[in-house]
């Protein structure tokens, strides 16, 4: 029977806001997943006869080391795609601090192996608060103490869309702030250079840097959902079709089991919260023992 990789997820925080709901549906050995465009639900397994492998995307793993442990003890292996960028409170209000999550990122390296977790400094988010030279500084303290816990950080350009644009222009009215991609875009020359000023960082400290979803950055490409790292983490082969979510992604092919609009960390960047508040509703009135997020 055919195997799948689940990611867990894109949409949301599973591992920071939904361990509970998480643990019972791998208990059932499914979950139901809303259809974001419309149409039916659709039913996802969860079960080890039919996961390949899980990749989990947060930025704060603590609420979600039963699960972890619940999943190691399925036999499936996981890969953690953590998020950590230390970005002022007026851009990240409700995400912990940067040294509760380097610490959380080396426990779990210690716990599961260095290949079972991979940094996201993504996306960057160019400001008056955040200029090149502040990345430039932020990033290599956050790599000196990731270095040895992690082989590759993955990062991004923020993409602008609509919801996007609306959330950082409300914040930046809020704490008076410029956001440099207003127009749609800093020009991709001054992007490059600040990408290859983090790859040397990087490297300096043991990181592969690699480019989520954006060719025209330059770089090596990522590959967030990698069949590769997951069969590392099993000590056998995993295989995938390359399958991406948009043009310039490389990732392996993976059946996502988030919602959108259901998470509160209150980045106001993110592409997967048009509005705080119906996010806030929707987390407060979530049954934790439903079928789906």
């Amino acid at each position: 029977m055919h195997k799948i990789i689940i990611s867990a997820s894109y949409r949301t925080d599973i591992p920071a806001h939904h361990a509970a709901w998480f643990k019972q549906r791998l208990a059932a050995g499914f979950c139901d997943v809303a259809n974001p465009y419309g149409g039916p639900d659709a039913t996802v397994p969860l079960g080890p006869d039919r996961v390949a492998g899980l990749v989990f995307w947060t930025r704060n793993i603590a609420p979600f080391e039963a699960a972890l442990a619940a999943v190691r003890a399925q036999g499936s292996p996981f890969v953690v795609q953590f998020t950590v960028t230390g970005y002022p409170r007026a851009l990240e209000r409700g995400v912990i601090d940067a040294r509760v999550a380097v610490r959380q990122i080396c426990a779990l390296s210690r716990c599961y192996s260095r290949r079972a977790v991979v940094w996201r400094y993504d996306p960057i988010v160019l400001t008056s608060l955040t200029p090149p030279a502040w990345h430039r500084r932020n990033f290599a303290v956050l790599a000196r103490a990731l270095g040895g816990a992690c082989d590759e950080v993955v990062v991004s350009f923020v993409q602008i869309y609509r919801k996007t644009r609306r959330n950082l222009a409300a914040a930046a009215a809020r704490a008076g702030f410029d956001w440099r991609d207003a127009d749609g875009g800093v020009d991709w020359a001054e992007k490059r250079v600040l990408l290859a000023a983090l790859t040397a960082i990087a490297a300096e400290n043991g990181l592969r840097l690699t480019v989520c979803s954006q060719p025209e950055a330059g770089g090596t490409p990522a590959r967030c959902i990698d069949a590769a790292r997951l069969s590392d983490v099993a000590g056998a082969p995993i295989t995938a079709a390359e399958h991406g979510n948009r043009p310039g992604c490389a990732c392996h092919r993976a059946r996502d089991i988030g919602a959108y609009d259901s998470c509160v960390q209150g980045c106001v960047y993110c592409y997967a919260v048009a509005a705080p508040r119906r996010a806030a509703a929707r987390l407060r009135q979530h049954d934790p023992a439903a079928r789906k997020l």
